[in-house]
């Protein structure tokens, strides 16, 4: 199933220990271990581990400065594998990076799945305009 198309938007809670439950309409799709790391906008990227492999290959042609950059995503990147329960252990140093303490939010984004935590995610979604996404769109040709 790797490879399908990621999307939607979940609603979860981290425990104190770094357990999350992930949900499982983006399990099926990411397979039975898959790699989180570091992201943009201090999230965590969650890829399928064919799409990490593709990824990582397009990084090893980076050089100089975005080569020590992308370095970092690979230095925080950790393969995970949900338990029974669907619930995956996301490291301490990861946590810290995007900030997770209790409400996450976990979407689908097209190859990857994103995980914020929840506030700050709705911060983020909330700077986005109608003429931002009519832009977008626009670009796209719809």
């Amino acid at each position: 199933m790797a490879g399908c198309t990621l999307m939607g938007t979940f609603e979860h809670t981290i425990d104190a220990k770094g357990r999350m439950a992930f949900p499982n309409k983006l399990r099926e799709k990411l397979g039975v271990s898959f790699i989180v790391t570091i992201g943009l906008d201090n999230c965590l990227y969650v890829y399928s581990n064919d799409e990490w492999e593709k990824f990582t290959e397009k990084l090893q042609t980076l050089t100089g400065s975005k080569a020590k950059a992308a370095k970092m995503l690979i230095v925080n990147a950790t393969e995970v594998e949900p338990d029974s329960q669907g619930r995956i252990l996301v490291p301490k140093n990861l946590r810290e990076y995007a900030r997770l303490d209790h409400d996450v939010t976990v979407l689908g984004v097209i190859n990857r799945a994103e995980i914020w935590d929840s506030a700050r995610f709705k911060d983020y979604s909330g700077q986005i305009t109608g003429d931002m996404l009519s832009e977008a769109l626009e670009d796209l040709a719809f």
